[in-house]
């Protein structure tokens, strides 16, 4: 059975409340329900933080030995080179995933320091962008 961790960034506890205009209504431990129902032969696993380096820890913990990671870092994605160095360090593949579509909003967002190291980039999709990277990793 396929590990896959996601790791969500800064203020992405917030989901169902925060801007819902731009995130939507549903709060991320109820969408991750329903993920791990549609991906039944996947480990899923599920981690929140609003400290860089929390992040970084948990990419430490997992990029040696889960399958695949799924990465949305928040507004980290735009200025840590910590993290983005904490992914080119690992060994486990990184998706980056947005629910928002960065290059649409502000001029800050369009640049992602992070995603240079990652795989691919997902953005825009809402929610589904979380599942459409699962897909990518277990194909």
């Amino acid at each position: 059975m396929k590990q896959i961790q996601i790791i969500n960034g800064p203020n992405l506890n917030l989901l169902g409340i925060r801007e819902p205009e731009i995130y939507g209504t549903q709060t991320f431990e109820d969408f991750f329900i329903e993920m791990k129902k549609q991906f039944p032969d996947v480990s899923l696993h599920y981690y929140q933080s609003n400290h860089e380096g929390d992040i970084i820890d948990k990419l430490h913990e997992v990029g040696f030995v889960y399958d695949g990671i799924i990465l949305n870092a928040g507004a980290y994605t735009h200025y840590s080179y910590a993290i983005a160095d904490a992914i080119k360090a690992i060994k486990t593949k990184v998706i980056e995933v947005h629910i928002s579509d960065i290059y649409a909003r502000e001029d800050f967002r369009k640049n992602s320091v992070t995603g240079e190291n990652c795989e691919k980039i997902i953005s825009g999709k809402g929610l589904e962008g979380y599942n459409e990277a699962v897909n990518c990793f277990v194909k």
